[in-house]
């Protein structure tokens, strides 16, 4: 089934305990698309770039079979650009500088050939961006789901309210799932979430795995035990690529199927990690990701 990927197509700039790197290609949508695009080959893409983005990383797209009718590129203009430093713990980490540059006027244009997507991916952007691609869909997708960050809480909360409301699944994690709803609990958390709107709550603890919530069904996965973690940039939305691009290409929005889904997803994030930007997932194999499947599964099989 066709999927559409909205967010914000960047340049990131990071330092870590092992090492710093200059401009990066990043950004919500291109860490999803990516991730995604080892599962359906109906992949496609609406963004906003300057004229310094690379060519050569738009024919990276083209190559994992990412439409990219959607992405536009804007004459004298620069890409948004972000830079960030990790601490030793490389769980929390100190934004150094922020430059919105095309996205501070991001206006979502929809082509006509992705109007009939089946699955709609809404990267981490404004709640107001996300609510008005929505609203220029002509028909509604199958499935819609929504990441979001702590930001938007704090500056665009009624916007954020309204958009959650209209979607199916919420990704966030478990930080902003306690800011949103201000409960420590997060079963408490979640259900107040599905309350605004969203049937189903994926609530992200980091290296300590992800949760899923539907009705009154929780699903854990936990996040696979590496020796080395480089970069944790991008993993959220490398984990939100796995799990939407599994349900796309198996057009199965089921409960149990989601609890693959997360697998998967978290599959992709712990390849993410493993170097800085998206270098790692760029060249992934079939076999790479079934072999760390089958790591997920061993990890918290037993038996009674």
């Amino acid at each position: 089934m066709s999927l559409l990927t909205v967010g914000s197509v960047a340049f990131d700039a990071l330092e870590s305990p092992f090492g710093k790197t200059d401009k990066i290609i990043g950004g919500a949508a291109t860490y999803i698309t990516l991730s995604s695009s080892y599962f359906t080959k109906d992949n496609n893409l609406v963004a906003v770039v300057g004229d310094d983005f690379p060519q050569s990383m738009i024919d990276t797209f083209t190559e994992h079979g990412i439409n990219t009718d959607g992405l536009e590129i804007r004459p004298g203009e620069k890409t948004f650009f972000w830079s960030g430093r990790y601490h030793n713990d490389m769980n929390t980490r100190d934004t150094l500088e922020t430059q919105l540059n095309v996205m501070e006027h991001f206006d979502p244009i929809i082509p006509d050939s992705y109007q009939n997507c089946d699955y709609l991916m809404l990267g981490n952007t404004a709640p107001a961006i996300q609510q008005m691609v929505m609203e220029r869909m002509h028909n509604r997708p199958k499935l819609v789901v929504m990441d979001t960050m702590n930001l938007w809480i704090d500056i665009a909360n009624d916007d954020l309210m309204r958009t959650i409301s209209m979607v199916d699944v919420l990704v966030i994690n478990d930080e902003e799932a306690r800011q949103l709803t201000k409960e420590y609990a997060l079963v408490t958390a979640a259900a107040k979430i599905r309350a605004m709107g969203p049937k189903t709550v994926i609530i992200k603890k980091g290296e300590h795995g992800a949760l899923l919530f539907q009705d009154d069904q929780i699903f854990f996965a936990p996040a696979l035990p590496l020796a080395v973690v480089f970069d944790p940039t991008g993993a959220g939305d490398t984990f939100a690529g796995g799990f939407i691009g599994h349900l796309a290409k198996t057009d199965d929005t089921s409960f149990d199927n989601m609890k693959r889904a997360i697998i998967y997803g978290s599959a992709m994030a712990s390849f993410c990690v493993e170097k800085f930007g998206a270098e790692r997932i760029l060249n992934l194999t079939q076999d790479e990701i079934d072999s760390r499947v089958r790591e997920f599964v061993k990890l918290s099989a037993f038996g009674l």
